[in-house]
């Protein structure tokens, strides 16, 4: 896992190993035995790739694209939770996950956003109510 999703990092960044490798202060053969698996960076050297990537070292190191849709190493902050089914009224199963990490409970109310050609999207009330209130007091 860690070496495909560096060396899937290191090209969606457009970046050769000569660059990466100066960024995180390893020569470019160190890096090359990165790639390889040949050795593992320690912990330091995996905070700067993660850092460089704008990502977790958790994903760094453990995301599998097969969990998550087949799609690339999403960047710090961002989630894939993988794909759930509409029901025949409508209703949505959102992942544990997710309910986990937007500590999202039974009863809570959740607004539904959406953009033609664009998607879906859901927020938390009290998240939307406090974009607001924070907007209003910016003018």
């Amino acid at each position: 896992m860690f070496v495909e999703n560096l060396i899937q990092l290191r090209k969606l960044n457009h970046m050769s190993q000569d660059e990466l490798a100066d960024q995180i202060g390893v020569s470019r053969q160190t890096l090359s035995k990165y790639e390889t698996g040949e050795s593992l960076p320690d912990i330091e050297r995996c905070k700067r790739l993660a850092d460089v990537f704008g990502v977790t070292v958790d994903d760094l190191i453990n995301y599998e694209k097969k969990d998550s849709l087949g799609l690339e190493v999403p960047p710090k902050g961002k989630h894939i939770f993988g794909m759930v089914k509409v029901g025949e009224k409508g209703q949505i199963v959102i992942p544990a996950k997710a309910r986990k990490i937007f500590d999202i409970k039974p009863g809570d109310n959740l607004i539904v956003l959406g953009d033609e050609g664009q998607g879906i999207a859901l927020i938390k009330e009290k998240g939307l109510l406090d974009l607001l209130k924070a907007a209003r007091e910016e003018h």
